[in-house]
This record gives C-alpha cells, structure tokens and sequence, in this order.
C-alpha cells in the first residue's frame, strides 16, 4: 500500500476521517471550506478508482445554466495541485475523468437535471456547493438517488436563513451518520493578509451584514435590527497621549448584565462625545463564575472599580457580593414599566452609537439584537427577540439616570 500526504485545516481534518454518509462545513467566507472539498472528491474518487469500483461523482447546486456555473474550476485546481491526482485524472475544457475510465465527474443543477444523470452510471458521491439554496424538493429528490453502497453526501454552503431547507435538514436536525461543521476565517491557517484587509473593511463599513458574510451568521434583515443603522465599529480614544481626557467627552459610564448559565456576563464602558455614544472596553464571557468575575472585568476593562457602575436591580445578592469583593461603587437599576423599550428609543436618538473593534461581544450583540418577525405576513414587530441583549442591556443600564431624566423632564448636568 502506497501512502500520500495533503495538507488541510486542522479543523476539517476528523469531516474526512472514519465512515460517515453525510460530511459538511459551514460559515462565512475566508473560512477555507471550497477548496478543501474540492480536493477531497478527487481524493474520494481515487480511492474508489483505485478498489475497482467505478461510478460518478456528481458536483451539484440547486440551479445550474452552465460550467461556468459550477465547482469544475475548483476541483481542476485541486487536482493539478496534488501530481499523483494529475496523474490520475484526465481534465479537458468541459469534463474531469480518471485515466483508467473508472470515475467520471458531472456537474449538474440538482433541482431539474438529477434525473438524467442518475440513469447513466451509479453515483458514488455527491457534492453540493452553495447548499444554503438547495430546495426541499431538491433534497428529497437528491438524497434516495446517491443509494449504492457506501455512497456518500457532501455539502459546504454559507448559512443565510434558520427557515432554509438545508438548515433544517442538516443542522437544526443533525443526521446521526454525520461529520458537519462550522468553519470560519479564525480556522483557515492560510487566511491571506490581503482577505483579513478586506474583513476589516467590512466590519468598519457595514457592521449590520458583516456578521453573515464573514462568521456564518444568519442574514439578519436591516430593518428588523433593533440598531439597524445607528451603529458602527471604529476605534477611538477617550484619552489623548498624556491620558488627558479629551475636550467635550464625558463619563465615563459603566453597566453590567449578569450572565447566568449559557447567557454571558457583560460589563462595557461608554463615554458620550458630541451626542455619540461610545462604547470603549468590555468584559463578556460565559461561565464566569460569581468569585471570578471582580478579577475578569479588572482584568479587560481598565479602572473599573474606580468609577460607578450600574447593573440589574434583579440581582441585588450579587450586586451586594461585588460591592464587598471588589466593587463598592456598583449599584443596581430599577426598572420601570416599559423601561426597555423606552431605553431604546432614547439609545436611537443618538447620532450613532461608535464600538471600538476590540470590544467582539457587543459587536455581535448589536449586529444580531432584533425585533421579532410574523412568520405569516413577514412583518417587522415592536416586540423584541430575548437574545443578544446582553451588551445592549448593560448599556441603558449604564446611562439609566440620563433616560430616566429625560422621560421626566429634567435634566442631568456634571458639576
């Protein structure tokens, strides 16, 4: 037996080990999931080529009007980047094939042209790029033609919508004799300088729809978003060289929300600037236990104990537990009758509410905090989804005496 060595992400290599009849990746882009898979058919092939066994490997999406539309490209680089799959394959203008006749590719639109193909030779493997589009009907056509066996289903796709069939298929309902993961730029080894460029550019320009192109979120409708708009990552300092404050920035003002369980604990720092609100340091983790968390918030956000911080009056054991431990100047916020949504509307008052790039988790909590759609009209609903509110929760938290001021109408100066 002859050996071979290719070189993958550390995090796909257990997708390709062991038996499985379902293997996948998901996520954003720059997570290296195309080309990978495209190099493993022809390695898939190989082997199935190399038992005798001979059959088709079909590279599928939901539609497809030409090659040009396919994954040959990719899987032709793959192959010609290996010299023992070159020389195992026979790659022309419109066909990839084994030299020896056995395995033979075909690229094909999975919703209208299945039925053609499965009639002309068994398929061993069926790859779908792009699965965040393919159809119910589609699978349920696809999946009982890929029947010999052994045979197995391949699918990498960027996610988009919780309601798609893929999602439901192969991750809210997780085939048991499945390897499927999400991989995104943080695992790519070879994620390029030039990319990462990009992504930051994305994150600065566009931080409402960075979280689907670049991490594999969800696509998140802009006008569902609670902060939709009113919001952007940039770095800033409160502070000029010699740690003076800068002229006309006030605060600073510090909020926390309790984590519990799966939910993380997020304390930020905020400072107002020409009707802005800036969100400067944050301290967010899940599973940080109570006698930890004076030493991690010390830990990310600087100061912290010198300078009032205001949390959730819901918590009054642990607020009295920091104030003895660390803390003596947190005190809790009462909440009023429809304090959240009014906390909001004065949040969206503000010109923009600026988060410094180093602070991730508000980031993701701004970018995903949103209203709550009908499902049967698609409209957009007042009331709000209970999740990612954690960073947004501390925030009218921290500014609490300011909004109360406001709904009553007096004013808040420093003197």
């Amino acid at each position: 037996m002859t050996t071979a060595q290719i070189e993958l992400s550390p995090k796909l290599i257990p997708v390709f080990q062991g038996a499985a009849r379902y293997r996948g990746a998901y996520g954003g882009r720059g997570g290296g999931k195309t080309r990978p898979f495209a190099l493993m058919t022809a390695v898939h092939g190989y082997r199935c080529g190399m038992a005798g066994i001979s059959g088709q490997i079909v590279c599928g999406r939901e539609y497809q009007n030409s090659l040009e539309d396919s994954s040959m490209e990719e899987i032709k680089i793959a192959i010609r980047s290996e010299p023992w799959l070159n020389a195992y394959y026979e790659i022309g203008e419109k066909f990839i094939r084994s030299k020896d006749g056995r395995i033979k590719y075909t690229f094909c639109g999975l919703r209208y042209n299945l039925d053609s193909i499965k009639s002309k030779a068994r398929i061993l493997l069926l790859w779908a790029d792009e699965a965040e589009a393919v159809s119910e009907v589609a699978w349920r056509k696809v999946i009982p033609t890929v029947r010999e066996a052994n045979s197995e289903i391949w699918l990498t796709w960027n996610p988009e919508s919780p309601e798609s069939a893929t999602h439901k298929r192969f991750r809210e309902t997780i085939p048991s004799d499945s390897k499927i993961i999400e991989v995104n730029y943080t695992d790519n080894p070879w994620f390029p300088e030039v990319l990462d460029a990009e992504r930051l550019r994305d994150l600065e320009r566009d931080p409402d729809t960075y979280g689907h192109i670049w991490e594999g979120e969800f696509l998140t409708r802009t006008d569902a978003q609670v902060f939709g708009g009113k919001w952007e990552v940039k770095a800033f300092a409160a502070h000029d060289k010699e740690g003076k404050l800068r002229d006309g920035w006030v605060g600073p003002y510090q909020g926390v929300d309790f984590g519990f369980s799966a939910d993380p604990l997020s304390a930020h720092r905020y400072w107002l600037h020409d009707d802005t609100l800036y969100c400067e340091y944050e301290a967010y983790k899940v599973g940080v236990e109570m006698d930890h968390t004076v030493a991690f918030i010390n830990r990310n956000i600087p100061d912290f104990a010198k300078y009032v911080s205001r949390a959730d009056s819901a918590e009054p054991k642990t607020i009295s537990y920091l104030q003895r431990h660390g803390f003596p100047k947190m005190e809790g916020v009462k909440k009023w009758p429809n304090s959240v949504e009014e906390g909001i509307r004065f949040l969206r008052k503000y010109k923009k509410v600026i988060v410094h790039p180093r602070c991730t988790g508000a980031i993701s909590n701004m970018r995903l905090y949103s209203h709550k759609i009908d499902k049967n009209t698609d409209d957009v609903l007042p009331d709000i989804v209970d999740a990612n509110n954690h960073m947004p929760d501390d925030m009218r938290y921290a500014i609490a005496p300011i909004i109360k001021a406001q709904n009553s109408g007096k004013m808040v100066i420093r003197i």
